[in-house]
């Protein structure tokens, strides 16, 4: 009886496992590359920026890029459970940010070309991002 116990309990422990594998393997990662555009702030000559998410995915965790805000508008740090919005709908010209965040353009280029002068400063370069 203590051994049918004991593989019973083995047995749910790996399914358990398995299980929760399956649902995080399964969860939305998102569109593997993007076209990061504007449609709020548009730029007097807009310049498309292309960006490799799946790249981006493989190499570092979600937390680095995607934030969030609570309902003062303070940044908070991403957890599973956030719902991604769209950068620009807290970064834009009518929402009262921080001079270089200000806009949809001004923060993924404080966040963008940031991360790449510190990874590798050939990856700043306008037409990285801007082909």
């Amino acid at each position: 009886m203590k051994k049918q116990l004991i593989y019973g309990v083995v047995l749910a422990c790996c399914c358990a496992i398995g299980y929760i594998s399956l649902a995080s393997a399964t969860a939305d990662p998102g569109p593997d590359e993007m076209i990061l555009e504007s449609t709020i702030d548009p730029a007097k000559t807009p310049r498309t920026a292309f960006f490799t998410h799946g790249a981006h995915q493989a190499r570092m965790e979600c937390g680095v890029c995607h934030h969030g805000a609570d309902a003062d508008g303070n940044r908070i740090d991403y957890t599973e459970e956030l719902d991604i919005a769209r950068c620009e709908s807290c970064h834009n010209s009518s929402a009262d940010m921080p001079q270089g965040l200000g806009t949809f353009k001004d923060a993924a280029h404080a966040q963008c070309i940031g991360c790449h002068r510190e990874t590798d400063p050939a990856l700043a370069r306008c037409n990285v991002c801007h082909k």
